[in-house]
C-alpha cells in the first residue's frame, strides 16, 4: 500500500458508493476513493456504514491485484491508503456483466419454472446496461451490437463484446477455483470493463468486492456473507448493519489468502550442463505460469545412482513435482525418470539438427511400464508442467487460464485488423 501524498484533481463522476479524481501530473490515472455508504434496489435502499470504505478498498485491491499476477489486465495499480487505489484512467462502457453459477436472485424473477440451485455449465453470462432509472435493463447480444456505444474512441462492436465476455467468465472460473480454495462457493459475480485511454485496450475496472459477487461458505446459502443479506433485510437496525459489516470484513480478511505461495514446482534435469541454455528457457516458461522451477545436472548413464540420489531427494520432500528431462542423443534420463518416479516426467531433448531426426526416437520410443510424455520446445514443457500442475493448484490454473484468454484476445483482435484493413 502507498502512502505517498499525491495531488488531487478535479472530481471526474461522483457514484453512489465512490468518487474518481483526476491526478493532474499524472494524466493517465485517476484515485477512485471508496465511500462509508451502502445500497441496494439502484439506491433505493441506502444506509451509511462505518468503515465500509476501507473494507471495500481492501477487497477490490486484493482482488485485482490476483487477477493482474494472474495475467488478466485490469485498471488497477496500487492501493493508495486505507480507503483509495490508483487507476489507469478509462473511459468506463456501461455494460455490467454477471456471471451465474447457480440459479438464484433476480434469475429466479426472470426465468419462471427454474428451480433455485439449478447449476450452469458452462456459466452463464448475461449483460445489463447501466440505466438506474430504468433499473439496469438486461441487453442482449444483439442489443448491445445495435446501440453502437463508443467509448475511448471505439465502438463497442461484436469483437468487443467477445472479449469482453470471455474475460467475464475466465474471471468468474478464476475467482470461483480460489474462493473454493477456502471452501466457500462463488454463486454469480458482476463485472465492468473500460476502454483506457491511452492504448484503446479493454481493461477490467471499478471494483469488486462484497457488492460484486453472492458468496456462500461451504455452498450454503443459510451462510451466506455478500451483499444479499443486506438486501434481505426489512427492518434497517444498527445490529442488522453490524452484521452486515461482520460478513464483509470476513470476506476481506479471506481475500488475503486466496493467493498462496505455490506448493508445488517443477524439477529440470539436465544430462549435461551444456544443455543450460535449452534448461533455462524451460524454466522461464515454466515461472511465467507462476510454477517454481529449480535445474538440476545429472546423466543417467553415467551417473545412475546420483541421478536416482535427486529423485529419492524430491521425492522424499514430498511436495508435488514434475521432472523435466533434457538430454540429447540417447535419452536415457527422461526414461529412468519415469521408471523409478511415481510424479510425472516430461522429456524435451534439446534436439540438434544434425542428428535430431535419430536422436528423438530415444525419447519417443519407450520400454513397456514407462510413461514419460515427450514435447520440442521449451516454452511446451513448462506449459505441460503447467497443466499438470494446476489440477491441485488453483494459482498455477489462473496463469494457464488468463494466457489462453490473452491468446484467444489476441487472435480476436488480430482478426477485426485484417477485416478492417480489407474494407
Amino acid at each position: 500500500m502507498s502512502t505517498k501524498e499525491i495531488k488531487i484533481g478535479s472530481k471526474v463522476i461522483e457514484g453512489k458508493t465512490k468518487i474518481v479524481y483526476d491526478i493532474p501530473d499524472q494524466p493517465d490515472k485517476v484515485l477512485i476513493q471508496s465511500k462509508d455508504r451502502i445500497t441496494a434496489g439502484d439506491g433505493e435502499k441506502a444506509h451509511d456504514m462505518m468503515g465500509k470504505a476501507a473494507i471495500s478498498t481492501a477487497t477490490t485491491s486484493a482482488i485485482l491485484e490476483l487477477l493482474n499476477n494472474a495475467g488478466i489486465k485490469t485498471h488497477f495499480i496500487s492501493q493508495h491508503k486505507d480507503t483509495a487505489f490508483i487507476a489507469y484512467k478509462c473511459d468506463m462502457i456501461p455494460l455490467e456483466w454477471v456471471t451465474r453459477r447457480v440459479a438464484t436472485g433476480s434469475f429466479l424473477k426472470r426465468n419462471l419454472g427454474v428451480k433455485e440451485g439449478y447449476r450452469f455449465s458452462p456459466p452463464k453470462l448475461e449483460t445489463f446496461f447501466k440505466d438506474d432509472a430504468n433499473h439496469d435493463p438486461q441487453w442482449s447480444y444483439e442489443q448491445c451490437v445495435a446501440a453502437k456505444l463508443v467509448r475511448g474512441g471505439i465502438e463497442i462492436g461484436p469483437a468487443e463484446l467477445d472479449i469482453m465476455g470471455k474475460t467475464t467468465v475466465t474471471v468468474f472460473e478464476i475467482l470461483e477455483r480460489f474462493w473454493a480454495s477456502q471452501d466457500c462457493s462463488l454463486i454469480d459475480m458482476k463485472i465492468e470493463f473500460g476502454v483506457k485511454h491511452d492504448t484503446g485496450e479493454i481493461l477490467v475496472a471499478d471494483v469488486i468486492d462484497s457488492d460484486s459477487w453472492r458468496l456462500w461458505p461451504a455452498g450454503d446459502r443459510r451462510l451466506m456473507k455478500d451483499k444479499q443479506v443486506y438486501r434481505e433485510l426489512k427492518e434497517v437496525t444498527q445490529e442488522a448493519l453490524d452484521t452486515v459489516k461482520r460478513n464483509f470484513e470476513w470476506v476481506a480478511e479471506r481475500v488475503t489468502k486466496l493467493n498462496p505461495r505455490p506448493l508445488v514446482r517443477a524439477v529440470v534435469i539436465m544430462g549435461s550442463p551444456t544443455d543450460m541454455d535449452h534448461s533455462e528457457k524451460i524454466q522461464k516458461a515454466c515461472k511465467s505460469y507462476g510454477v517454481p522451477c529449480e535445474l538440476r545436472v545429472s546423466s543417467a548413464h553415467k551417473g545412475t545412482d546420483a541421478t536416482l540420489q535427486i529423485l529419492q531427494e524430491y521425492e522424499g520432500e514430498g511436495i508435488p513435482t514434475v521432472f523435466i528431462a533434457v538430454a540429447g542423443r540417447s535419452n536415457g534420463l527422461g526414461p529412468v525418470l519415469s521408471g523409478n518416479a511415481t510424479w510425472p516426467v516430461i522429456n524435451c531433448p534439446p534436439v540438434s539438427a544434425d542428428w535430431g531426426s535419430q536422436d528423438i526416437w530415444s525419447s519417443l520410443r519407450l520400454p513397456s511400464g514407462l510413461g514419460c510424455c515427450t514435447v520440442m520446445s521449451p516454452e511446451s514443457a513448462g506449459l505441460c508442467a503447467a497443466q499438470i500442475l494446476s489440477l491441485t493448484d488453483h494459482v498455477i490454473w489462473s496463469h494457464v487460464r488468463a494466457n489462453q484468454l490473452n491468446t484467444w484476445i489476441g487472435l480476436k483482435l488480430a482478426d477485426k485488423k485484417i477485416k478492417s484493413d480489407r474494407k
